[in-house]
């Protein structure tokens, strides 16, 4: 038998270690911390890597908390050693504050008279970027950027999109296509060269092989796939060239716009008068080009008609209420209000032809362009950014890639990444 004593003893023992185990849930709680990933222009060595450590922290289920306007729009993750190594192995800097610290800092942002807003971020979306197959990731910005950012992506074309594949995906990116079956307005510089010849040649195959037989009829039933994907829910973001040849082929819908060198037979006559502004997503009113000599598709590109340097070619991002509109002042976080400008097929858009539902994002008031675009199309949203690469003024045909590991601030990509982690975001709805 225990002794008297002994049983005391035991009971003792097992009160101080409930009351032990008790301490240290206070303990902690008390001293709860965060990971603060800093996205000012002073404090971030690596933004775009950031936006990698976002992104791989909400593939761990974990929630993530985007401070628009706080600290150039700071990520607030939770503390644990997977993510703080993360945070080392990648470059990205950060700052551990307790639990008091981010009470202070919410308290801050939810204050009325600041024009900031904490936006959770939920799940990490998965991401489709529509491009050619054998395209390397640096002949797109996008795929350029989640790469050294280091999202995964999955890359769909046409046969995936005409078989409904995007359902399986959050996010898609239009590479530089073009969906007018025009073969991107090449065909003056480029029409005997070898690459050329041989990338017409294979969309035709791939037209014939998916049952068209024309290259346009084809590229119209991918822009009408894709409008159904955003009209049901989806975010699209394109860049380039695919901006406003994907509005041009929706407009254009039953109507020949090809000459016979893209096609084989003439254009309808009068195909102007038969353009349906109506079933575009952005631009109305705009006049196509007509001649297949002319590196141009319509009005709505402003690139020909620029006049402005490289060395003051910059466009000011647009200031909106993070309270009321969270959803353009979170595309619109960066370190910078101004962002250096760079060319493209696409450089910028005519803000006459842009409908009035559409938010402009950016712009250059100097030469009177609208570069960077949103809107809203049914349950979905569809962003467009003008240009080529954000850190390659007139990229070329041929031009070496653009090495990332020398832009890591880069503030032309950070929109591109805003668009990102978009979908993530637990929405709330716009007020304006």
């Amino acid at each position: 038998m225990k002794s008297f004593f002994s049983v005391v003893f035991s009971e003792c023992k097992a009160k101080f270690s409930l009351w032990f185990v008790a301490l240290l849930l206070v303990s902690s709680q008390s001293f709860a911390s965060y990971v603060l990933i800093p996205m000012d222009a002073e404090e971030q060595q690596n933004h775009l890597k950031a936006y990698g450590i976002t992104y791989w922290t909400l593939s761990k289920d974990l929630k993530v908390k985007w401070l628009l306007n706080y600290r150039g729009g700071a990520f607030l993750l939770p503390d644990t050693e997977d993510i703080r190594k993360e945070c080392t192995i990648r470059g990205v800097t950060y700052e551990i504050v307790s639990d008091s610290e981010t009470e202070e800092i919410l308290e801050e942002i939810s204050s009325p008279s600041q024009n900031m807003e904490a936006v959770i971020l939920e799940k990490a979306p998965k991401i489709a970027v529509y491009s050619p197959k054998g395209n390397q990731p640096w002949d797109d910005a996008v795929t350029m950027v989640l790469t050294f950012a280091e999202i995964p992506y999955e890359t769909v074309y046409d046969k995936e999109v005409l078989d409904d594949n995007l359902i399986l995906y959050d996010w898609l990116h239009l590479h530089h296509e073009d969906f007018t079956g025009q073969y991107g307005k090449f065909y003056a510089s480029y029409r005997a060269a070898p690459w050329y010849i041989r990338e017409k040649a294979a969309a035709e195959k791939l037209a014939n092989d998916l049952g068209y037989s024309k290259v346009s009829q084809q590229k119209l039933a991918v822009a009408l796939k894709i409008r159904d994907y955003v009209v049901g829910g989806g975010f699209m973001f394109a860049m380039c060239s695919a901006t406003d040849s994907f509005e041009i082929a929706l407009a254009a819908e039953g109507v020949d716009i090809c000459e016979p060198m893209f096609d084989g037979d003439p254009s309808e006559p009068g195909y102007q008068s038969k353009i349906d502004y109506n079933r575009t997503f952005a631009f109305k009113n705009f006049k196509l080009e007509r001649s297949p000599n002319v590196y141009e598709f319509s009005s709505i590109d402003m690139t020909r008609t620029r006049r402005i340097s490289k060395t003051t070619d910059y466009f000011t991002l647009m200031d909106f209420s993070a309270k009321w509109d969270p959803i353009p002042t979170m595309l619109c976080q960066n370190h910078t209000a101004l962002v250096k400008g760079f060319m493209g097929q696409t450089t910028a858009y005519n803000p006459n032809e842009i409908k009035s539902n559409v938010l402009i994002l950016g712009e250059n008031k100097t030469n009177g362009e609208a570069r960077y675009i949103h809107g809203i199309k049914g349950k979905g949203f569809f962003t467009f950014y003008g240009g080529h690469d954000p850190e390659d003024y007139t990229h070329r045909v041929g031009d070496p890639k653009t090495e990332l590991e020398l832009h890591p601030n880069s503030p032309g990509y950070r929109l591109i990444l805003n668009n990102v982690l978009f979908p993530a975001a637990k929405k709330k709805k716009q007020k304006t």
